[in-house]
């Protein structure tokens, strides 16, 4: 065959064999009940109550250029140098307020539940005393230690909904995460962590001045219909 005939082909199927992407199915033996518990959260939240998806960006690098951004300009991308150097990491701590799109964030140097155990003593004080709180958050082992369940014992209101494992998709500050990298960090430059973190308090400032909620459309029946589509696709390949 020849080579337009084998590129028309391509076309009509949308085949991009150059292409490749990664995938992780959830194991979690309570996939059903959690997916079905988060997006109702989300689409159904209760009433008298706060909720807030919560997590932790960790590892978050001051990288600086070895030589300056070149900027965009007819004809020409942006350029950067493909080298850069490190100047040390911070962790990113944030919670979304689903309804509102506000941002509660606090910067630390270590990720521990006590770091975490402070940061929900934030989330407490941002949220008026007589409102629940209901968290999305993920299976991290610091979110899950002896210290935090006696936490949680201690601050009634505060309810935790974890997410399945392997399913980081569901927790929607993950898509502020993304907003955060695109625009900020992605062209960033620091010399060091403490430029860093002011960077940071100062995108997160400007976003809560206008915040902007991200909206969830699809039904947990949805979600699980088209995840069993794609499973029976797998076991339809030929791959045990």
């Amino acid at each position: 065959m020849s080579q337009p005939t084998v590129a028309r082909v391509w076309r009509a199927f949308g085949l991009k064999p150059w292409a490749a992407d990664t995938f992780k199915l959830s194991e979690d033996p309570l996939f059903i009940e959690k997916v079905r518990d988060v997006v109702g959260l989300y689409l159904n939240p209760p009433e008298r109550a706060v909720v807030v998806c919560v997590d932790e960006k960790t590892g978050i690098q001051a990288l600086d250029r070895t030589q300056p951004v070149l900027p965009m300009r007819p004809g020409q991308v942006e350029r950067r140098t493909h080298d850069y150097v490190r100047n040390g990491i911070t962790d990113l701590f944030a919670a979304l307020n689903v309804a509102t799109g506000e941002v509660v964030a606090t910067t630390r140097r270590r990720h521990r539940a006590a770091e975490f155990l402070t940061f929900l003593a934030e989330i407490d004080k941002t949220v008026p005393f007589e409102l629940d709180i209901h968290v999305v958050l993920d299976n991290s082992s610091t979110h899950k230690t002896p210290a935090v369940k006696k936490w949680l014992l201690r601050h009634p209101r505060f309810h935790f909904h974890f997410t399945p494992t392997s399913s980081s998709w569901l927790n929607l500050v993950e898509r502020w995460f993304a907003e955060l990298t695109r625009r900020l960090l992605k062209r960033s430059a620091h010399r060091s962590v403490r430029a860093l973190e002011a960077d940071l308090k100062a995108w997160i400032a400007t976003w809560n001045e206008d915040p902007r909620p991200f909206v969830w459309r699809k039904t947990a029946d949805e979600i699980l219909e088209t995840l069993g589509a794609y499973c029976q696709r797998i076991s339809d390949s030929g791959h045990e």
